[in-house]
């Protein structure tokens, strides 16, 4: 962002920040929520975030309108365990189902969420809010496991992985659903779920009724397919391997930018920006041709790069506009910030993992805490207190100071012993709480994908798509 902007770093005692939101907060009307999630989208592949070569205007106006949010996480580097938490407010592996990495129906059942817990979108209607999933879901494909079992009202999109931007299929089936029916709308799927976005709208204008719209694009997310790529529709699944380029991602990302715009310029137009939350963010780090810098990783690890995010937080009269803040945040911390805004508690028994964002967004202070993950594939696990961050890759074990060492490679663990230690013990300790990990098939990707940093086999715990590759012969 341009120097301008505003930096809130500073720390705090939560209870100070506290008291002065609530105060402000307990008079205002139920505000309308608006959560855009993009799928696979790297750090810096906005603008406002420091890409060098994609133009994203309006989300730039966007951050410019509200918070930008440098240390925001994903709960998990793939897609479904995040989406968990973000349903949940918990940490995702808070749930068996948070271990399937991404979800599919198994012995473990066919929804990621337990049948009739409280998830957000349940909690808003309960309190008399309309509800709308518009694009991916990925907790689960059956009727029990769908959007609408789970507290939505509406659901239009796709219940998978992904879908092919043209053909609307996913694996060799026809994937597009408006609420329980297969939905034959032709054209670019980005700009369907905004088409829709922006009907939903107009509706819930005339309603007169708060809603919360999660609109979940499916972009960047492969097949690597641009607004004028047409010929290239497949199955959904035939250009996991192959294809892409650095200027087809960036027509994604415009695309993207460009249909986001037309959402905001609608609540504009209905004079309903004021009165809405807007949230944008990422489900994980970006693949492929995303840009990650000044870290390193990608999705599917737990380097910076795999769950390092874009956040922006735009909520006129009650946060500021035009600043930076360095609070740490997780994709579990979306239900609590939500509530926390419309005046809506959990139930009395319901556990929250996350922490409402609005008080230090509000204040300009962070809150002090420490956040943990763990990932079945290569068995990986991270802990970030303060600056510091313990890292485990398969039998690796890493410490790293994220204030001077964003690319994470000046190992401390060795001169850091007291500090690895405790960081180490602070992972063990938070894992207690949590599921028992059983060995489920993590997700890796190939190593050519990732330049052989990591080894590819049955004993790193991975899952694969298709058949593995037979290794070679070292006696031919």
């Amino acid at each position: 962002m341009k120097t301008a902007r505003r930096t809130f770093i500073q720390g705090m005692a939560a209870t100070g920040a506290l008291s002065g939101y609530r105060a402000s907060a307990a008079s205002s009307p139920r505000p309308n929520i608006l959560v855009i999630l993009a799928d696979d989208m790297g750090w810096a592949d906005l603008g406002c975030f420091g890409s060098r070569h994609i133009r994203t205007p309006h989300l730039d106006r966007l951050a410019a309108a509200g918070v930008r949010m440098t240390d925001c996480y994903a709960s998990s580097p793939v897609c479904s365990p995040t989406r968990l938490s973000m349903a949940t407010g918990r940490y995702n592996v808070a749930f068996r189902t948070g271990l399937i990495e991404p979800f599919s129906a198994g012995e473990w059942g066919d929804s990621a969420i337990p049948e009739g817990y409280p998830t957000l979108p349940a909690l808003l209607r309960e309190a008399g809010y309309g509800t709308s999933l518009i694009g991916k879901w990925h907790l689960g494909e059956s009727e029990g496991g769908s959007p609408l079992a789970h507290g939505y009202d509406e659901f239009y999109g796709f219940l998978g992985g992904a879908i092919d931007y043209f053909t609307h299929q996913w694996r060799g089936e026809y994937a597009l659903h408006r609420g329980e029916e297969k939905s034959e709308d032709f054209g670019y799927m980005t700009t369907l779920l905004a088409n829709e976005t922006v009907k939903a709208l107009a509706r819930y204008n005339e309603s007169e009724k708060p809603f919360l719209i999660s609109l979940h694009f499916n972009a960047p997310h492969w097949p690597w397919e641009g607004p004028e790529d047409q010929a290239l529709g497949g199955d959904g699944g035939s250009s996991i391997a192959s294809g892409g380029s650095l200027e087809t991602y960036a027509q994604m990302m415009e695309s993207l930018d460009r249909n986001i715009g037309r959402v905001l310029r609608a609540l504009d137009n209905l004079g309903m920006a004021d009165d809405t939350l807007v949230i944008f963010t990422s489900d994980n780090g970006g693949e492929r041709f995303s840009e990650v810098w000044p870290f390193t990783g990608m999705k599917g690890m737990l380097l910076e790069g795999g769950i390092r995010v874009p956040g922006i937080v735009r909520f006129p009269g009650r946060i500021p506009a035009g600043v930076d803040s360095a609070q740490m945040a997780s994709t579990m911390d979306w239900m609590p910030t939500i509530l926390d805004a419309a005046g809506v508690k959990p139930r009395q028994d319901q556990v929250l993992d996350g922490i409402s964002l609005l008080p230090p967004l509000a204040s300009g202070r962070s809150i002090n805490r420490s956040l943990f993950w763990k990932f079945q594939g290569h068995n990986q696990r991270a802990a970030r207190v303060g600056n510091w961050k313990y890292l485990k890759l398969d039998d690796n074990e890493f410490l790293f100071d994220l204030s001077v060492d964003s690319l994470e490679r000046a190992d401390m663990a060795k001169s850091e012993p007291e500090r690895f230690d405790q960081l180490k013990a602070a992972w063990e300790e938070w894992n207690k709480g949590m599921v028992t990990d059983d060995s489920i098939a993590g997700f890796c990707h190939s190593p050519g994908t990732l330049a052989g940093m990591m080894p590819d086999g049955e004993e790193y715990n991975c899952k694969v798509y298709g058949p593995r590759p037979e290794a070679p012969n070292p006696e031919t």
